[in-house]
């Protein structure tokens, strides 16, 4: 058996084995091709775990997997081994990589004789041949299979035939001794470990990347040598161009979150650096008591690239630096043509920590003895929900499923799926109790409560940069569940909750699968939330991250409405019949022109035609476009602001 290693790298492998494909479902596994087996390891190349292997001479077909949809993991280029009865999907991190294996492992198969006349060039998803519909995994190929004239085999014209099988320069051998270069960050918050196997982080020290076989987990080392699992979201890695790491940086912050913040702190030259409505670029907030014109002011800078090589930023024109961190550290002492010098860095980060995706490394159980039960806060579709505290110190909201209310197997099985989707704009799932009846759901606890009746109690209060805000808020949450192929199926304002700083994020997602109530999923029933759905569900029950725009353009009008029930005269039935006719919900008084035309982009038929604003982004219902959209509102609601 030949064991000299040909190709060797970390890609990401999808389970063969389970029905539902979510981020569960993709694992790191580092790949070794060698002349005789495709294997596949969990863990580094120092410390490997054998995790499956396919015999060279047993695969059919190798072929790059064409995608229509959502990559649900970090690597977007997909590839497919064929073996006896089984597919097995990778998915590779760039375009090079995914040549380089296809080219190599279908060099290493030249010669079987079993290679396949038809395959499936589509994914295998929920039961279903994305290519041809066919039903049976087993189902012969619908393209033509050709092992020497697919798309990564095509070799410049004209080749002599014997280079078409000439063999690729080998692959230098990854070296085990750990020249690698290590990996360092920065942690950007305090972390207190939960449990025997995590590592302590101190805010600003750095430390040592050991594995990262969860996406959400690292195994770390400290200066001292210390071992143990950090929260990735917590650190950031030590490069020059690194912001995250920098106090004055707060990524995702928008221009009017910024403003509110920096009148908030009232101190003169409060500073915030945050992402530019245009991406790749950046904006300096800066606050002054004395704006020029009697009276405070905020005033927006963008920093400025140079068209030269090296590249340079600025603030100013005369001034020039290398990098952005210089840029602020010489206006620091410097005001050089703006309002005032950056004299105190204002940020969300220097309080809040982000949530973190469980409360240690594959903590999902959570023993009901380490729960304290508090206020009730209220109830909703599946039990009363309590404010309470774990190992009485971190405040949760625990959720007491009703008996009978949910298909509570399936629902424990998702929830492992549901804690590992994390987000600043997502409610996030910390772990359930399951051991027990009733099973208890434990969520991060929001102060505000949902955000239909914060709209209905402060109605008058906000402002329309607020309400817009809230606004990009959801779609931010939304698009991230989008993008990892999850759908919502109920998403209202009322399954949205608010945080004590007024953030909005989404919560409840995916739960309506579990509901064990036929009025529920009727589209006969009082309890079906047809106000929010759009004909393809009502009609046929056709849930997808398109239905979700739907409700999404419905929890606008809600928002801008100032919590008021959707078509509030009208029932049901009334309902359905005005939709399926192209009614839609009037445009409300909060709402300008632009906004009223962003819902409306939510509610259209797959297939209609663009309205003016943003044409083109937006194809059938898309929440990325949407979000794009809503940035563009920020500049084109608020003349007062470029940037």
């Amino acid at each position: 058996m030949n064991t000299t290693t040909i190709l060797q790298e970390i890609l990401i492998k999808r389970s063969q084995q389970k029905k539902r494909t979510s981020p569960l479902n993709y694992k790191e596994r580092l790949f070794v091709l060698t002349k005789s087996m495709l294997t596949y390891y969990e863990g580094r190349a120092e410390k490997k775990y054998r995790k499956g292997s396919v015999d060279v001479s047993r695969i059919k077909c190798v072929e790059v997997v064409k995608s229509d949809g959502i990559i649900p993991c970090q690597n977007k280029y997909p590839f497919q081994v064929v073996y006896d009865a089984n597919t097995l999907y990778v998915f590779a991190p760039s375009a090079q990589s995914r040549d380089q294996w296809v080219r190599n492992l279908k060099e290493e198969i030249k010669n079987n004789s079993n290679i396949m006349i038809k395959y499936h060039p589509k994914f295998w998803t929920e039961g279903i041949y994305q290519c041809c519909r066919q039903t049976e995994k087993l189902a012969p190929g619908c393209e033509k299979y050709n092992l020497f004239e697919n798309s990564v085999m095509r070799l410049p014209s004209p080749m002599p035939e014997k280079s078409m099988r000439r063999p690729p320069p080998p692959v230098p051998p990854v070296e085990e001794n750990g020249n690698e270069e290590e990996e360092i960050v920065v942690a950007m918050y305090d972390f207190e470990p939960t449990e025997h196997h995590d590592l302590r982080l101190e805010k600003g020290e750095e430390y040592t990347v050991l594995e990262k076989n969860d996406i959400h987990w690292w195994k770390a080392k400290d200066k001292y040598g210390r071992q143990g699992y950090i929260p990735s979201n917590y650190v950031t890695g030590k490069k020059s161009n690194n912001l995250d790491q920098y106090e004055w940086y707060s990524r995702n912050l928008n221009r009017s979150k910024a403003e509110q913040l920096l009148r908030n702190e009232d101190k003169e030259g409060g500073f915030v650096v945050r992402d530019s409505s245009q991406p790749g670029l950046y904006t300096v907030s800066l606050y002054t008591k004395f704006g020029g014109e009697g009276s405070s002011g905020i005033r927006h800078y963008h920093i400025k690239e140079t068209v030269t090589s090296p590249k340079q930023y600025y603030l100013a024109e005369k001034h020039l630096f290398d990098s952005i961190p210089e840029i602020i550290e010489y206006h620091k002492h410097n005001a050089a043509g703006l309002v005032t010098r950056l004299r105190y860095p204002v940020t969300p980060k220097r309080t809040t920590a982000p949530t973190t995706a469980g409360f240690s490394y594959e903590k999902w159980e959570i023993n009901p003895s380490e729960l304290t039960f508090m206020r009730e806060l209220g109830s909703g579709l599946f039990g009363v929900v309590r404010l309470g505290k774990w190992r009485a110190q971190y405040k949760v909201a625990i959720k007491a499923i009703r008996e009978g209310a949910m298909y509570e197997e399936d629902f424990i099985e998702e929830a492992k799926v549901m804690m590992k989707l994390t987000h600043p704009k997502l409610v996030q799932l910390y772990g359930v109790c399951t051991q027990q009846r009733p099973i208890y759901i434990v969520t991060e606890f929001m102060e505000h409560g949902c955000l239909l009746n914060y709209l209905r109690q402060k109605r008058g209060v906000f402002s329309k940069d607020v309400l817009l805000t809230m606004c990009q808020d959801v779609c931010e949450g939304m698009e991230y569940l989008e993008r990892n192929s999850f759908i919502h199926r109920d998403l209202a304002a009322r399954n949205c909750l608010v945080s004590d700083s007024g953030v909005v994020k989404v919560s409840d997602f995916g739960m309506t699968r579990y509901v064990l109530d036929d009025q529920y999923t009727s589209s006969s029933g009082a309890k079906f939330p047809v106000k929010w759905c759009p004909p393809e569900v009502f009609n046929y029950s056709r849930f997808s991250s398109k239905s979700d725009v739907w409700s999404f353009g419905v929890l606008m009008w809600e928002v801008f409405t100032e919590g008021k029930m959707p078509f509030e005269k009208s029932s049901n039935y009334e309902v359905v019949m005005m939709v399926s006719q192209g009614h839609r919900l009037y445009r409300p008084k909060l709402a300008c022109k632009q906004v009223y035309e962003m819902m409306m982009m939510c509610w259209q038929e797959p297939k209609c035609v663009l309205p003016s604003l943003l044409c083109g982004v937006v194809n059938e219902r898309k929440l990325s476009g949407i979000y794009v959209g809503l940035l563009f509102l920020f500049v084109v609601c608020s003349p007062n602001s470029l940037f």
